[in-house]
């Protein structure tokens, strides 16, 4: 495995730390007056999801641990267990639904996801950064109603809130990012 310099932590990188897997997920360069810059990263776990907050001189070496990336076809989900199916080998694997957290109302029927493996063990899972959903419950639409940045709140029919625009109504087709949480555009 490669070894990088302290600095050159990216969000995003999967770092060996501390004898587990860790995932960069805010990286601040700092330079303080008195002493040497340093990069403060916080670090989630990949197998527990444990958060730490750690500093990284730029002479303090790291491992970067690249994990292999297959698409794979959500089947359908059975005692809290997420199963999906390798479309080039046929191979199925179960995962726990938790491993989604917040974004698991956004998975649907027959969605290709990208799984992320150490080895031989799933580590996580990365869904559309788009998905289509109907908007089930809203106010209605109001004539004349085009004032620029004024949203309503909608409930979509996998139960997730959003905001919409005024011109969106019920049984309408939206564009929601899986990141964010937020309406992109109409489907």
């Amino acid at each position: 495995m490669p070894k990088i310099n302290g600095n050159e932590i990216r969000p995003g990188n999967v770092l060996e730390h501390e004898s587990g897997l860790w995932a960069a997920v805010k990286v601040d360069h700092v330079k303080p007056g008195k002493g040497g810059a340093f990069a403060q990263v916080e670090l989630k776990n990949l197998r527990d999801g444990r958060k730490l907050n750690e500093r990284f001189r730029s002479a303090d070496k790291v491992e970067r641990v690249r994990l292999d990336q297959k698409d794979q076809q959500f089947l359908f989900e059975a005692d809290d267990m997420l199963t999906f199916m390798d479309s080039e080998t046929y191979d199925q694997i179960a995962l726990p639904a938790d491993i989604l957290g917040e974004r698991r109302p956004f998975l649907q029927d027959g969605m290709v996801v990208k799984i992320e493996y150490h080895g031989e063990e799933a580590l996580n899972i990365t869904l559309p950064q788009k998905v289509t959903c109907k908007v089930v419950e809203t106010e209605p639409v109001v004539k004349g109603q085009t004032a620029a940045n004024s949203f309503k709140p909608a409930i979509l029919d996998n139960g997730v809130r959003v905001m919409i625009p005024p011109f969106v109504g019920t049984d309408e087709d939206i564009i929601v990012n899986t990141e964010t949480f937020e309406y992109t555009e109409r489907a």
